[in-house]
């Protein structure tokens, strides 16, 4: 099964709504507690006592030879790793990872190209995290939506998962998935940010994340998005740490322009002052809304396909 890393400038999948939206438990996990029915399960972890995981991981050390019960896959890729997380069967966790250990195997991808890292985030289990980790789990790899392990703690305000991976992976990880936008065009800190999650702002940019990075669909930096969310007291965080007041969208606006037509006169006033002159009044009559509405209609006009599959989607 091919894994598929991160990059810094992950191609966007302009095929996909263009809005974010928080999947439910359902669409999240491949196979999911519902579609793998009660007994299905019992008959699995029957299986996995029968594979003996108990024996001795040295052993399977040194013979080199693939084990049995790591070519096993469900109907939906996954493997007795990724089963035994979505049901939190520590136990099996711990003798699968120490029989695995600085193989390929914790970072076996289910159809929805999860990872076991992916689904302990999803799962909120961080002592699995740092197992996976500690494993030799890689933090890089991406899921459909190229989201990382580290994306998603951030959309859903994980603090104890985001935890346990920025102070567990290596630090050239670390950078790189920060710095890594999914298939939305956003990145860790946006995520944080659109969602209003402080405390995992002010982590992202003390560990060094890029705090005027701009999302790749509208331009938009972080200062921006907490602007959009009439976010008060995140505007005076990101300001606080460096955010530029002045830094442009693609339509060629700065946060100030985003508090015209808002209610929160104190963001106003916030950014009144530290935004240049020349940049406080609109460039034009449109609102920022609807020049926004525009750009994406030239594009859906612009990306125009049939039967034609986009990369590789």
């Amino acid at each position: 099964m091919d894994l598929h890393r991160t990059s810094i400038y992950n191609q966007m999948d302009y095929s996909r709504d263009s809005k974010e939206e928080k999947p439910s438990t359902d669409e999240r996990l491949d196979s999911g507690l519902d579609s793998l029915k009660e007994e299905e399960y019992q008959a699995v972890a029957a299986e996995i006592r029968a594979l003996h995981l108990q024996s001795e991981p040295k052993q399977a050390a040194v013979t080199g030879e693939l084990q049995h019960w790591t070519t096993h896959i469900t109907e939906d890729g996954d493997t007795l790793l990724h089963l035994a997380i979505i049901h939190e069967a520590k136990d099996y966790i711990k003798q699968i990872l120490e029989l695995s250990k600085n193989t390929e195997f914790p970072d076996k991808q289910n159809d929805q190209r999860q990872t076991p890292l992916h689904l302990a985030v999803i799962t909120n289990q961080a002592d699995v995290c740092e197992r996976l980790l500690v494993a030799g789990g890689d933090p890089t790899l991406v899921d459909c939506n190229g989201d990382t392990p580290l994306h998603i703690a951030c959309r859903h305000g994980n603090l104890p998962c985001f935890s346990v991976i920025t102070q567990n992976c290596l630090p050239q990880h670390l950078s790189t998935v920060m710095a890594a936008y999914n298939y939305h065009g956003q990145n860790c800190l946006h995520l944080a940010s659109v969602h209003g999650f402080l405390s995992l702002v002010e982590n992202l940019v003390d560990l060094g994340a890029d705090i005027d990075a701009k999302e790749q669909r509208s331009g938009r930096g972080a200062l921006h998005l907490a602007v959009d969310q009439q976010n008060l007291l995140l505007v005076q965080l990101l300001l606080r740490k460096g955010a530029d007041p002045n830094l442009l969208t693609s339509a060629g606006h700065t946060p100030f322009h985003l508090t015209h037509g808002r209610d929160n006169e104190l963001i106003r006033l916030e950014l009144y002052s530290l935004t240049k002159p020349g940049l406080r009044e609109l460039p034009d009559s449109e609102d920022d809304d609807s020049e926004e509405e525009e750009e994406e209609d030239e594009e859906d006009d612009e990306v125009v396909y049939d039967d034609i599959q986009w990369n590789g989607h």
